[in-house]
């Protein structure tokens, strides 16, 4: 057989099909005949299927007549099915109208039925209720209380039918007051089955009571009973305190009355040592009554035990307060002498001086842990009743210790500004802020004082080292006072004690500023001093020097001290920084873990509106996640919507990883870094600023090499002191910091850390110092050829110290170097050149600028050795005029005398004047008299006005 299924392929191949079908046969047959077989066996398949498509046609024709005949018939019962289905509807809309109405009629008439039957009711009812009313003192008189219940419930039934009938007001009164003597009826009866413990009978006056609509009677009952011995139990300590007072007194009198030394050997009982044994006692009452009530009253045990207790801390509550609030003062000796309480250290009634301790508030904290204990230990045996009653018993059992976590009232602390600063706290958070304040008071925080010349690296490491053991001390009363607040109240009051947390420690820093400020004058970088890296260096010539003399008054013994405990106060910003950034954490993880204990869900969306919003399953039984979440905190907030609201917002603002727990304290500690670098800055650039303070004015930079007569050979120049000092100042900066990078290593076990930040301080240095030095420099007027070449050597020793400290040379050092080792007469030529790509434009044409002026001030005293030179002329011409005139006056004078002998008898004194022209003498005789005076334009003659400068020497 052929296989046909190829000739069905969209792609089929004719050539390909022979050549396979040619390829499969026999290997002894030819290829024409295998050809002639398979054209054959094709012909005889295409005349099968050719005579299979005839056939199916034709039966398939003769089908289609058939097939038409079956379509018109299912047409026509479509056609008929239609019509039928017509009439029906029609039918239906028919009745629906008669339907109708005779339902409208039957419930008209149904109503008239029912009317009928509630007035029979009624009339019954009311018949009923007279009979009731009639027979009712027969009731209460045989003593049947059951029956009494029966009736006055029958009453209550008929008069609800009645209504608010004129003629039945009388019986409506005369039901409360029946319903009012069963009530006082079934009293004694109830007395003595709760006192004896007889369910049957409190289960049948019970059923008397709900019956006529009185259980919160039974409550009250229940309690009232139940009530007098617990009050007992509380009473215990009364007691139990008047006995051992009575019993010290006797002792005491014995002991006066003895001649024996007596003492009382009676044990004093504290209130927080008796009141574990109160709440084992009253836990153990109340299980026992739990269990009668789950026997005698089954479906009120949930609410009628619980009703007790919280009736019971109502009624101890105030007396409760007094005793905790003495029993915190008993633990200090000063107000256990005043019998006071930490609420009357508060309330302003104490002597000053006496604050709120940490004993004080410990002894409360252990106070409520016990009440805790008990709450958890009620909350485990009422965890059958529903949460809203278990809310309102736990907080009954925590109320006595409300009044020291309330808002404080305006009457409550101080008067006028005092009271104006606690006016806005809560108790608890104004507590906690004067706790840590004396705390934090007791820290060692001594500024440092300026002593004398040897003791002043002493007196920086002791106040550094009284820095840096304050802050694990007060890192460690943070987290005290953080953990008194959870146990306390379990977190409620988080929120309020962060301000006064983030309060403390903005004090704290405050006074480590202060210290810091103590540590610039013993360092010698106070606001005077002109070495600081914003301060602009002193220009005064004696207060350099001044700072010179300072210098070498210190050792550099004392000198190396004052450098070590600078960089020890980096250590103490490094110390505040981390832990301040632990303690800030763990306190972020501590709201993370409220937010999860204290979790919305718990409160529900409608938090504060009612209690109806803590969650329930859908059977209406209280969830246990909810009833396990009731801790302290979560039962202070219910009542405090407001108050739940903002410690829900920061728990969610905790979540985001910007969130600062402490934001003014964490931008206070940054400051306080910024001002510790800068202080250590400072000192450790103090040396250089006081060498570099005259590098300017120096009067090298001016010098003129002294012409000399002999040639001399030139030999190089040396670096100056100022350049050596800070050099090797600068060379021992590694040495001085190994010590902090070892310090830091110890303490972190990042090494590479460590050795980058002491590496960063000297970088730091070095550049300041740079930096004050291109300072100096640009300072210089102008410098000679000399100055040149003893600048470019000092700048080039320091090239070499920065090199060897793995220095960069600034661009401005470098064009400095160069333009100053350049010719003067090169200078130009080198800076055009250049054009910028390795010489700082601006610096190059400054120290062309600079050595150009000294040009000009050489040219000046050239033209100052000119004018010499026509006055040593001018004076050579005086001088011949000079001994002329003396010859021409000594005969004028012997002429006259010889005429006016008789007149003019009084000699004339001649002087001698020399005065100085440089190096040149002048030596003129001139009268003192006013006669000889009034000759001088005989003896000068008119030559000596070409001299300007010898006539205003000699006039």
């Amino acid at each position: 057989m052929i296989d046909l299924s190829a000739f069905s392929e969209e792609k089929f191949d004719a050539k390909k099909w022979i050549n396979t079908a040619c390829q499969n046969r026999h290997p002894q047959e030819t290829v024409e005949k295998q050809l002639v077989d398979l054209e054959m066996k094709l012909q005889m398949m295409s005349e099968e299927i050719a005579a299979s498509l005839e056939e199916q046609s034709t039966a398939a024709l003769l089908r289609v007549p058939r097939a038409t005949r079956d379509v018109i018939r299912v047409r026509d019962d479509a056609v008929s099915l239609r019509h039928s289905v017509s009439s029906i509807l029609l039918k239906l809309k028919k009745a629906e109208g008669s339907s109708a109405e005779s339902i409208s009629a039957l419930a008209k008439v149904d109503i008239v039925k029912q009317r009928m039957e509630a007035a029979y009711e009624t009339l019954q009812d009311a018949a009923g209720l007279t009979q009731l009313s009639s027979t009712v003192e027969d009731v209460f008189a045989s003593g049947d209380l059951s029956k009494a219940a029966e009736t006055l419930v029958n009453m209550r039934h008929c008069l609800s039918a009645v209504g608010e009938v004129a003629e039945f007001a009388n019986i409506r009164k005369q039901l409360e007051v029946l319903e009012n003597r069963l009530d006082s009826m079934v009293q004694p009866r109830l007395t003595d089955a709760l006192s004896n413990c007889k369910v049957e009978v409190a289960q049948d006056l019970r059923g008397i009571l709900i019956r006529i609509g009185r259980f919160k009677s039974l409550e009250a009952h229940y309690t009232k009973v139940h009530l007098k011995p617990i009050r007992q139990l509380w009473e215990d300590f009364d007691s139990k305190q008047r006995t051992n007072k009575l019993a010290g007194e006797k002792n005491e009198v014995e002991r006066l009355s003895s001649s024996n030394d007596f003492q009382s050997s009676l044990p004093t009982i504290s209130f927080s040592s008796w009141l574990p044994s109160f709440y084992d006692e009253l836990l153990l009452y109340l299980e026992q009554e739990w269990k009668w009530c789950m026997i005698a009253f089954p479906d009120d045990y949930k609410t009628v035990v619980p009703k007790l207790l919280i009736d019971t801390m109502a009624s101890i509550g105030s007396n409760f307060v007094s005793r905790i609030n003495l029993a915190t003062g008993d633990v200090v000796a000063e107000t256990k002498a005043l019998a006071k309480g930490i609420l009357d250290i508060l309330s302003g009634d104490m002597q000053k001086g006496i604050k709120i301790q940490t004993k004080h508030l410990e002894a409360l904290i252990e106070l409520h842990n016990m009440t805790g204990t008990f709450a958890r230990n009620v909350q485990h045996l009422f965890s059958e009743s529903d949460l809203p009653v278990l809310l309102d018993t736990l907080k009954a059992v925590y109320l006595p210790y409300e009044p020291f976590k309330q808002r404080v009232g305006m009457t409550n602390i101080g008067t006028g500004k005092d009271f104006e600063a606690v006016k806005h706290y809560f108790l608890y958070e104004q507590m906690e802020h004067v706790i840590l304040s004396s705390e934090i008071a007791g820290v060692d925080l001594r500024g440092a004082v300026v002593r004398g010349v040897g003791a002043q690296g002493i007196e920086l490491s002791e106040t550094v080292r009284r820095m840096e053991e304050s802050i694990p001390q007060v890192i460690l009363f943070l987290d005290e006072a953080v953990e008194r607040c959870i146990s306390f109240t379990g977190g409620s009051e988080i929120d309020e004690l962060i301000q006064a947390l983030d309060d403390i420690l903005l004090q704290y820093i405050s006074t480590l500023q202060e210290t810091l400020k103590s540590l610039r004058a013993v360092c010698g970088v106070d606001a005077g001093d002109g070495g600081g890296m914003k301060k602009e260096m002193v220009s005064d010539r004696k207060e350099g020097m001044h700072n010179a003399r300072k210098v070498d008054l210190i050792s550099n013994e004392e000198e190396w001290s004052i450098v070590q405990g600078a960089l020890q106060i980096l250590t103490v910003a490094d110390c505040l920084t981390r832990r301040s950034a632990v303690f800030e954490a763990s306190l972020k993880a501590t709201l993370a873990r409220l937010s999860t204990s204290l979790s919305f869900s718990v409160f529900g969306s409608n938090l504060g509106q009612n209690q109806s919003h803590v969650a329930s399953d859908g059977n209406g039984d209280w969830s246990m996640a909810g009833k396990a979440a009731l801790d302290v905190a979560s039962v202070r907030l219910v009542d405090v919507p407001e108050k739940a609201q903002r410690l829900f917002n920061l728990l969610d603002q905790s979540k985001d990883p910007r969130f600062h727990a402490l934001p003014l304290a964490s931008q206070r500690v940054a400051t306080f870094a910024d001002t510790v670098n800068e202080l250590v800055y400072d000192v450790l650039i103090s040396k250089v600023g006081q060498r570099f303070s005259d590098v300017s004015r120096l009067p090298i930079w001016s010098a003129v090499e002294e012409p000399s007569a002999f040639p001399l050979p030139s030999f190089s120049a040396y670096p100056q002191a100022y350049v050596t000092s800070v050099a090797e100042y600068l060379l021992t900066l590694p040495q001085q910091l190994e010590p902090l990078a070892e310090g830091i290593s110890s303490s972190d076990p990042n090494t590479d850390e460590a050795q980058f930040f002491a590496t960063e301080w000297m970088f730091k240095v070095v550049e300041g110092a740079t930096g004050l030095y291109m300072e100096q420099l640009r300072g210089i007027q102008y410098i000679t050829d000399r100055g040149a070449q003893q600048l470019s050597t000092d700048i080039e020793y320091l090239r070499d110290v920065l090199s060897a400290l793995s220095m960069p040379i600034p661009p401005v050092l470098a064009t400095y170097h160069s333009c100053l080792s350049t010719p003067r007469d090169r200078l130009k030529d080198f800076v055009i050149s250049d054009g910028g790509n390795q010489l700082d434009l601006p610096t190059a044409y400054l120290v062309c600028k600079i050595r150009r002026e000294a040009c000009r001030a050489a040219e000046k005293a050239y033209d100052v050795t000119e004018v010499d030179e026509r006055v040593n002329r001018a004076v050579a011409a005086a001088n011949k005029a000079a001994n002329a005139a003396r010859i021409a006056t000594v005969k004028a004078v012997q002429k006259q005398i010889q005429h006016n002998s008789h007149i003019n008898n009084i000699p004339i004194p001649m002087v001698w004047i020399t005065t100085y022209f440089n190096t040149t003498k002048v030596r003129l005789l001139l009268p003192k008299t006013a006669v000889a005076k009034r000759r001088m334009d005989v003896i000068f003659p008119p030559k000596l006005a070409l001299c300007p400068k010898l006539s205003k020497f000699l006039f």
